[in-house]
């Protein structure tokens, strides 16, 4: 499947996703990462739409009840809560796993100049 195959059948799934007519919109690169991430991942058999569907509205409602304002801004950081907690329920990495290589990528972007590519080191790790 073409990956603008896959976007489509993924904003068709998902109706929250933000979009206009081309497909889905991206306020950051970031995002457009993780939402590739999140296709990828559905791609290999990880989940299927409909428990994604599930699992970014609960974590959307856990949001709100927590004081999201639910304005739009903090869709993806939902969308990469998600991703992380079915990357852990799935057993594809533990939570602990993936917070080690936040924390090494915030490392290594805090000692990046900015406009080259960051790039993991070991002592991003320590």
């Amino acid at each position: 499947m073409s990956s603008k195959a896959a976007a489509a059948a993924a904003t068709a799934a998902i109706p929250s996703i933000p979009h206009d007519d081309d497909g889905p919109v991206f306020r950051a690169p970031w995002e457009a990462q993780a939402f590739a991430m999140a296709l990828t991942l559905h791609d290999r058999g990880v989940f299927t739409w409909p428990e994604w569907a599930a699992a970014l509205a609960s974590e959307i409602k856990r949001a709100q009840a927590a004081g999201d304002p639910d304005t739009g801004e903090t869709y993806y950081l939902h969308w990469l809560a998600t991703l992380e907690g079915l990357v852990a329920r799935k057993g594809v990495a533990s939570m602990d796993t993936l917070h080690r290589y936040r924390d090494a990528w915030d490392h290594a972007a805090v000692r990046t100049p900015h406009g080259k590519p960051i790039e993991l080191r070991d002592e991003d790790f320590a």
